[in-house]
């Protein structure tokens, strides 16, 4: 544990994997107070990415010292409609978009500055260069990625000192909506065009209206 001086709050995006929880611990040793977001992709994903992003939030604050809100937001009913609806290519990067904007009522809603993410360049379809910058033309909230520039040897590196990386070996399910042949250099019109198909403003207000906030241990 150290001592941090708790300015801004911010939401942190945490899934059942090894970047995220990096990502949230230099941000709050930044200090940044976290407001902590997981999206449940059930039925696309079993219970095991949950709990562990769970078991995630739990020790980051345990070894930093700050607590925050934890809240898990459904996002299973935006995926079956992308998944039934939309280009299974564009998948990830639509689903993305939707965290998103999720991320940012939530920021609005309890006081946040900006929301952190996980995210490296190259990592998978949602990631190139191209597909973040049209990700983040969604939301006019800043999106930080304190490990944009850092391959996985790295991340992996920080994971093992912090005590993340083992927990983010347990088993869990391949997300069932995943992109199939994705799109790794798309462009806004065609995001635009599929989003069309999505009642957006409807599944923000189900999401966030279902929201379960975890009690403070």
């Amino acid at each position: 544990m150290y001592t941090v001086r708790i300015m801004e709050k911010v939401v942190y995006l945490i899934s059942g994997g090894i970047d995220s929880p990096v990502a949230a611990y230099l941000g709050i040793k930044k200090g940044w107070r976290p407001v902590f977001v997981h999206f449940d992709n059930f039925p696309f994903t079993d219970d095991a990415a949950k709990e562990k992003a769970i078991k995630m939030i739990r020790h980051l604050i345990n070894i930093t010292g700050v607590d925050g809100e934890t809240l898990l937001l459904p996002h299973g009913r935006d995926l079956e409609i992308i998944v039934k609806s939309c280009k299974r290519n564009l998948s990830c990067l639509l689903c993305k978009r939707m965290m998103y904007r999720k991320a940012e009522v939530i920021a609005k809603n309890y006081g946040c500055e900006g929301i952190i993410t996980g995210e490296i360049i190259g990592e998978q379809a949602s990631q190139t260069l191209r597909n973040l910058i049209l990700n983040s033309k969604v939301t006019k909230m800043p999106i930080i990625r304190p490990l944009l520039g850092m391959n996985k040897v790295e991340v992996e590196s920080i994971a093992k000192r912090i005590g993340t990386f083992e927990l983010s070996l347990g088993a869990a399910k391949p997300c069932g909506a995943a992109a199939i042949k994705a799109r790794t250099q798309a462009n806004e019109l065609e995001l635009s065009i599929e989003e069309k198909k999505i009642p957006i403003p409807a599944l923000l207000e189900e999401s966030i209206k279902n929201a379960i906030i975890l009690e403070k241990e």
